[in-house]
């Protein structure tokens, strides 16, 4: 879950740059990389305080959840 708005963004930036290339006929390896690892390092930088509340909720639960699993 945490994973899913770079997971989704590299999906959607992808299939946008291999339609270009299948348009344009331009097959540049480092076309497909390079818009792809900035789209998802921007995304990572937008969801962070997102998945930081995530992480620490998680943590949160697990952590209150030790007192019933050891009895």
């Amino acid at each position: 879950m945490i994973s899913l708005p770079m997971l989704g963004v590299a999906l959607v930036v992808g299939i946008a740059i291999s339609l270009f290339q299948a348009v344009t006929q331009i097959q540049e390896m480092t076309l497909t990389f390079v818009p792809k690892i900035i789209a998802v390092f921007v995304a990572m930088i937008l969801a962070a305080p997102w998945m930081t509340e995530k992480m620490i909720a998680f943590t949160h639960d697990i952590f209150s959840m030790i007192p019933t699993l050891t009895r």
